[in-house]
């Protein structure tokens, strides 16, 4: 059984092959971890996957769904959304009037206002729901990007890059809550630098560069492949499967 389907997906920006026939299926409550080098088509893919890009050929269906040409808020409504490795909120709105305004893509105020507290919980930050979101520090906003994204309870959750720029502690408590949401019954799609955190969390790992997939299989798995190490581990490897 899968959720999510992804078959020959390709996209070209001018001279750049930004994606070449990638095919992969994602089954439910899986995480599945999306690494590369820099430039390897992971931001386009997630882009491609929730509508912000149309494919030049190529098929994503979510629980059966065919989503070709489905605007983003169209496909968030059906259940797959992401968060952005560039965080964007309404500096000068609260933190949660900027979560509340996902809640509004399947409630009314009152109960978007308190999906969004729920959200915030979630992300431990409910302790500063009436801050401006302009005064947060970026951990912190990296967090009501999060919240946003759950407040549109979604069944697919895309995460570029939540652990950027976290210290251990922090990075730790992400793992947790991305743990804990798969639990929940979502499916997480992951985007990360971070090699030790993506290697204990995912059931599987997709490997991209220059826009084909080059290895999909357990993380262990994925550590082993000569082409992996050559193109992306290097000699980090053996580290991280300790």
């Amino acid at each position: 059984m899968t959720i999510l389907e992804v078959r020959s997906l390709s996209r070209r920006f001018g001279g750049l092959q930004a994606l070449s026939e990638v095919t992969f299926s994602v089954r439910p409550r899986e995480i599945v971890g999306v690494i590369g080098p820099n430039g390897a088509g992971k931001t386009t893919l997630f882009s491609t996957l929730v509508g912000f890009i149309r494919p030049d050929t190529g098929s994503v269906a979510l629980d059966g769904r065919d989503l070709a040409g489905l605007k983003p808020h169209k496909v968030a409504a059906i259940g797959m959304t992401k968060t952005f490795q560039n965080v964007a909120l309404f500096a000068e709105s609260s933190v949660l009037d900027n979560v509340l305004t996902a809640g509004l893509l399947r409630h009314d105020v009152d109960r978007a206002r308190e999906q969004a507290l729920n959200c915030l919980d979630r992300v431990g930050l409910r302790e500063v729901a009436g801050k401006l979101a302009g005064d947060l520090s970026f951990p912190e906003r990296a967090r009501v990007e999060l919240a946003r994204a759950l407040c549109t309870a979604p069944k697919v959750l895309l995460l570029d890059e939540v652990m950027a720029a976290l210290n251990h502690a922090e990075m730790t408590e992400i793992m947790q809550l991305i743990r804990s949401l798969r639990d929940d019954g979502v499916t997480l799609l992951v985007v990360e630098h971070h090699m030790r955190a993506i290697m204990n969390i995912c059931d599987r790992i997709l490997v991209l560069n220059f826009g084909r997939l080059l290895a999909e299989g357990t993380p262990d798995r994925v550590a082993r492949d000569p082409q992996v190490i050559e193109a992306y581990l290097g000699r980090s490897a053996e580290a991280l499967r300790r």
